[in-house]
């Protein structure tokens, strides 16, 4: 059970001899490399469990409402998760110690009023307050009211049309299904479906939440729920949309049925080699409702049986209590990159069995079908690459690949390196014409309109450039031989640099926060043999040397997101500070204070078993509105930076 992290003291901080923390580090790394080891799958692939907000439980228990399989003798042990998940005032929120989320927070109400919960049990009373203070259910998102339309909550009118017909449109088109984010292509196809052939299975008038809604007119009609409304665009795209639900009232354009038919063709193609559409829970629930619901799929269809047994994969029982919760996905690839690499770094040899096993899963796990990423590029490219998930080969992404490259190369073997400079020959022709890496695409970017269209409020409509991304790939390009003068590389540091805060950080898109994306945008450099006195990198470290708290830890909540004059503030969490500690080596070396301050809170704060305590969710979903709690990041984080430190030392 997880217990409070210990704080080492000021007086341990001043603790001098370099020696004698280099053998309780040495120590502590056998202790870490040992219990990772242990969690090693026997086929060699590691695989944690990854953890989101209540959002996941909620939204299953309603998938089922709305399809009528509420029966399923599942849903209460899932519904007792959800009811432990919600907090002491009432709310559900996004991470621990986060602000409301109103959207969870409606959502998990109406579950547990759909399980016969008491609407006057104080629990349900804290929850119903705290949403009408909040502006009432009416301020819920489009993803949510999505679920709400289908039950009968609020009219479709409250919904953003998404019309079929934009899978017609030409590739020059500015709203180009190419040109959004690979997770919103997804999204936006399955809910198209929906919203357009607007299925409703209602529920009895005494289950509903008429009582969550401070306004009947805002109820029934389409607010802007974007989280930066637009002084021009967001009115403009609401008229645009009254104007779509004119065009839906007489039936659609003549393309419309074979728009539902094209958008039918391109979710089966991509079930193909894949865990479910794009391998993400929210596709693969809005696949089964569109599926059943709009095009008239018989549950027992093959293609449902599958979707429902990939969705169920997700679940994770609890044995001590029998609650079940869910995962947004699975992370067998980025895990395993990222803990054979770590190994790596701590000195593990070469030939370690557990390090072929890792070799020998990654290798069977390269990509060799051409992908949505294959649209945007203008050029012929070989398939290659690394996806995040046990199966998702349409949908490679360049930080699990360079990650994968990474470790395959230090491990050495000559499949692996074949194949990780193939995926390196992939990830240079992913590189965005501003020098940066995106995740999945090259291109679906420098669309901002696009992030006020009236379905955007998930906040990544589009898929751009990050410095952290950036970061990881310069630090691959540097493991194979790439110098600071390589044009790619140097279009590539321009970038990063344009991404610097004025006080020295950089953001973090896939990493809580700026701790994340400083690491990432320092590292890469570094092992490029880029020059590490520079002033610009030197604001950098000394940023972080400004935000490392008075043990020698770090870190960072994901309120930053939101208000980014928090940044590198939070609780000190076991992953932030090997990230904060491996940034201030690479700037300063080994031997400096700071690094070896962060060195030994690490060496305190271990457990027995060789691993640490990290309740905080220091993975990024969404910024602003989903995060994620990776189950290694407080482990193989740390193996990699007490690693790193240790060897440097000699």
């Amino acid at each position: 059970m997880d217990t409070a992290v210990p704080q080492a003291t000021d007086a341990e901080m001043t603790r001098p001899p370099t020696q004698g923390l280099k053998g309780r580090v040495k120590r502590g790394l056998d202790a870490a490399v040992g219990k990772l080891l242990s969690l090693q799958h026997g086929d060699g692939h590691w695989c944690a469990e990854l953890e989101g907000d209540s959002i996941l439980q909620s939204e299953y228990i309603l998938m089922k409402w709305i399809l009528g399989q509420e029966d399923d003798p599942r849903l209460p042990q899932i519904t007792a998760y959800l009811r432990r998940q919600q907090r002491a005032d009432g709310t559900w929120g996004q991470y621990p110690g986060s602000k409301i989320d109103i959207s969870a927070t409606v959502k998990g109400y109406f579950c547990l009023k759909l399980a016969g919960d008491d609407v006057r049990a104080p629990h349900m009373a804290r929850a119903r307050e705290a949403i009408l203070a909040a502006g009432g259910a009416e301020r819920c998102n489009t993803f949510s009211k999505f679920y709400l339309a289908c039950l009968g909550q609020v009219p479709y009118s409250a919904i953003p049309s998404i019309p079929p017909e934009i899978m017609k449109l030409p590739r020059w088109f500015y709203f180009h299904i190419d040109k959004v984010a690979s997770w919103t292509r997804a999204m936006i196809i399955t809910l198209s479906l929906v919203v357009t052939h607007r299925p409703v299975r209602a529920v009895p008038e005494r289950l509903g939440i008429d009582e969550l809604y401070r306004s009947e007119r805002d109820r029934n009609r389409l607010l802007p729920t974007v989280l930066d409304p637009h002084p021009f665009w967001t009115p403009v795209f609401g008229l645009i949309d009254r104007g779509l639900k004119l065009v839906d009232l007489m039936g659609g354009t003549p393309w419309r049925a074979s728009s539902v038919r094209a958008m039918e063709r391109w979710v089966l193609e991509r079930l193909e080699q894949s865990d479910g559409l794009g391998a993400i829970f929210p596709p693969m629930v809005y696949l089964q409702v569109a599926f059943q619901l709009v095009l008239g799929y018989d549950e027992d269809h093959p293609v449902l049986v599958e979707a429902r047994r990939q969705l169920d994969r997700f679940m994770l029982k609890d044995p001590e209590t029998g609650e079940i919760r869910l995962q947004p996905c699975f992370s067998p690839v980025w895990d395993t990159g990222i803990a054979a690499y770590a190994l790596t770094e701590a000195g593990l040899d070469q030939g370690h069995e557990g390090m072929g096993r890792a070799a020998d899963w990654l290798v069977a796990k390269e990509v060799t079908i051409k992908g949505d990423w294959a649209n945007n590029l203008p050029e012929d490219v070989p398939p290659a690459g690394w996806f995040f998930e046990y199966e998702n080969a349409w949908y490679p992404d360049c930080d699990d690949t360079v990650m994968v490259a990474m470790a395959l190369r230090r491990i050495g073997r000559r499949d692996g390196i074949d194949a990780a400079n193939r995926g390196i020959d992939w990830v240079l022709a992913m590189q965005n014409p501003d020098g940066g890496w995106a995740a999945f695409d090259r291109g679906a970017c420098n669309r901002s309109i696009l992030e006020y269209v009236p379905f955007a409020d998930h906040n990544a409509m589009q898929d751009p450039s990050c410095p952290d991304i950036t970061g990881r790939v310069l630090e691959c390009l540097g493991h194979h031989g790439f110098r600071a003068d390589h044009p790619a590389v140097l279009r590539a540091i321009a970038y990063i640099k344009t991404r610097q805060e004025p006080d020295g950080p950089f953001f973090g898109r896939w990493g809580v926060n700026y701790i994340y994306g400083t690491w990432q945008s320092i590292g890469g450099l570094d092992r490029l043999g880029y020059d590490m006195t520079l002033p610009w990198i030197r604001k950098a470290g000394e940023w972080l040397k400004s935000v490392q708290q008075s043990d020698g830890s770090f870190g960072e909540s994901a309120d930053t997101y939101e208000d980014p004059s928090l940044r590198g503030r939070g609780p000190s969490t076991a992953s932030q500070t090997a990230w904060g500690m491996m940034t201030l080596q690479a700037i300063y070396g080994p031997e400096d204070d700071a690094v070896k301050a962060a060195a030994r809170w690490l060496i305190e704060t271990q457990q027995s078993d060789g691993d640490w305590v990290e309740n905080e969710f220091t993975g990024t979903g969404f910024p602003r509105v989903f995060y994620l709690r990776y189950h290694l990041y407080r482990l193989y984080f740390p193996v990699m930076a007490l690693g790193r430190w240790h060897a440097a030392l000699g």
